[in-house]
């Protein structure tokens, strides 16, 4: 079992920034992937960024150029700097991540781009 905890979640203004974090409870070096995914109400989650095990990152397209995805293995977290935010950016974030054929996600965390 994995269990994945979230900070950084909050409100921000249009063209502000945030970072998210993710910290795993094992060591994450040996997960298939660990990214993101954000969910507004009435929608399903949306890739927002993901990290697998080569290092690869892949982005939503709604996000790409204005997010940057991280991983600190040694820290077994994985951060999302979010820029140039957007009120479409607000939603719920949840950290997910992928070992051998099991998936887990995080409680969520909210994020409020208004001004």
């Amino acid at each position: 079992q994995v269990q994945l905890q979230e900070s950084g979640g909050g409100l921000v203004q249009p063209g502000g920034s945030l970072t998210l974090s993710c910290a795993a409870s094992r060591n994450i070096f040996t997960f298939y992937s660990m990214g993101w995914y954000r969910q507004t109400p009435g929608n399903q989650r949306e890739l927002a960024a993901l990290i697998n095990k080569s290092g690869r990152i892949v982005y939503g397209d709604s996000v790409k150029g204005r997010f940057i995805l991280s991983r600190d293995n040694a820290k077994s977290t994985v951060y999302l700097q979010m820029n140039s935010l957007k009120p479409e950016d607000t939603a719920v974030y949840y950290c997910h991540a992928v070992q051998d054929n099991d998936e887990y996600w995080g409680q969520g965390t909210r994020v409020t781009v208004s001004s």
